[in-house]
């Protein structure tokens, strides 16, 4: 214990410890704790001024992150951060619907136009029609027209309808119409882009999102594996789409634990066959990559009781004998960082916390507990003891008091 206390450095040193990395990767493990998110804003603004990092990727829609992008690069009509955020509108808003976040991107924003802030993920498959359509409209208003024809497929379905129609044989598929709209916009990539190249990057990635929703939503009821693993192969497809057009330059990116720790190193990937983001990143970009993990023992967090519930203030219960939360409690870090690349203590297997947007303490052992190996899954990890729940714009629908009457076998 006193060896892990005294090998932990402070998480001021954060940004120093991850070397000259292209792409770090910085995790969390809920997506409602106010000092994960402050301690990622703290990094990446070192990052972005003190080395040149061009973007921050996060785990969010394409489309709603780019109208936060146009803000950050003085190219929109939004008169501040809070209404460049505007678009999400989906559950769960907090995640980026925050002062933590608005501060940030107003920082972002005073950079100057050489950084960006953009979207990974993939369920906005409408919105990013949408905004296919919209750009060919201008550049090209008879491929918009074939595009609306494409696109056309999908009407009179919502994405978990249409995923549930076309997997049961109810309905044709339309992966071919997709497809085929990503293709012209790739084809036609020299002759539609002249006129700006950025424009029409984000118009390919919004292409490129609607191929990768249609096989999502149509996978969903196939099996948990299999979405997973397209969402995740999705997001590192991004990554390396965006850091291509940014020229190499660096990222930073923001995403849960279970999409950054690599699955390799826990039973998701052993036991389950999941594979995610910060795995393929490894694997395609090797020594480029820092890999950072974020955990905590107790406190609050902001999360729902289900899914598309209402944001709550919900207490945290102390982590489980055995899980690394427990251990680095034990060993007496409140806020410190470790260097996991040589091995040691966090070299055994042992139980890890993951809170997403839902938290569930009456069944936290089975809901909420992986078992992974930390130094194989992170390069570097973050630890404070005791956290507190991330404010929402919006606020809390409820504030839980705490409580001590969970079942201790949980």
């Amino acid at each position: 214990m006193d060896r892990l206390r005294e090998a932990a450095r402070p998480v001021e040193e954060l940004a120093d410890m991850v070397g000259d990395a292209k792409l770090v990767l910085l995790g969390e493990a809920s997506h409602g704790t106010r000092e994960f998110y402050e301690l990622r804003a703290q990094v990446t603004r070192r990052l972005v001024a003190e080395r040149g990092f061009r973007g921050v990727a996060v785990e969010a829609d394409w489309p709603s992150a780019a109208r936060v992008n146009a803000y950050v690069r003085r190219a929109s009509d939004d008169p501040d951060a809070e209404a460049a955020l505007g678009d999400f509108v989906r559950f769960p808003r907090w995640m980026w619907r925050n002062p933590v976040i608005v501060e940030l991107i107003e920082w972002l924003r005073d950079c100057g136009d050489d950084v960006g802030f953009y979207g990974l993920d993939l369920y906005a498959l409408r919105e990013s029609m949408s905004a296919v359509v919209e750009y060919l409209q201008d550049v090209d208003p008879e491929a918009a027209e074939r595009a609306r024809d494409r696109y056309s497929c999908f009407d009179h379905f919502d994405e978990q309808a249409y995923g549930h129609a076309a997997a049961s044989g109810y309905k044709e598929p339309c992966e071919d119409e997709v497809v085929a709209q990503l293709r012209e916009l790739r084809d036609r990539a020299g002759e539609l882009a002249a006129g700006d190249g950025d424009r029409h990057f984000m118009a390919e990635q919004n292409a490129k999102l609607a191929a990768s929703a249609e096989r999502y939503y149509r996978a969903m009821f196939r099996g948990r594996v299999n979405t997973w693993n397209l969402r995740d192969t999705h997001m590192a497809d991004t990554l390396d789409a965006l850091r291509e057009h940014l020229g190499g330059g660096g990222i930073v990116v923001w995403a849960h634990n279970s999409h950054l720790g690599d699955a390799r190193a826990t039973s998701m990937g052993r036991e389950r066959g999941e594979l995610n983001l910060g795995q393929l990143a490894r694997e395609r970009h090797g020594d480029a990559v820092r890999v950072v993990g974020f955990t905590t023992h107790t406190g609050t967090v902001t999360a729902a009781r289900d899914w598309d519930g209402p944001a709550e203030r919900r207490r945290v219960r102390p982590s489980l004998e055995g899980s690394v939360e427990r251990l680095l409690h034990d060993a007496g870090i409140q806020r410190g960082v470790l260097d996991l690349r040589g091995g040691g203590a966090l070299d055994d297997e042992r139980l890890q916390r993951m809170i997403g947007v839902i938290y569930r303490p009456e069944s936290e052992r089975w809901s909420h507990y992986v078992s992974a190996r930390p130094a194989a899954q992170f390069d570097l990890l973050a630890h404070v003891d005791e956290t507190t729940a991330l404010e929402p714009l919006e606020r809390w629908s409820a504030d839980e008091a705490p409580a001590d009457t969970y079942p201790s076998g949980l």
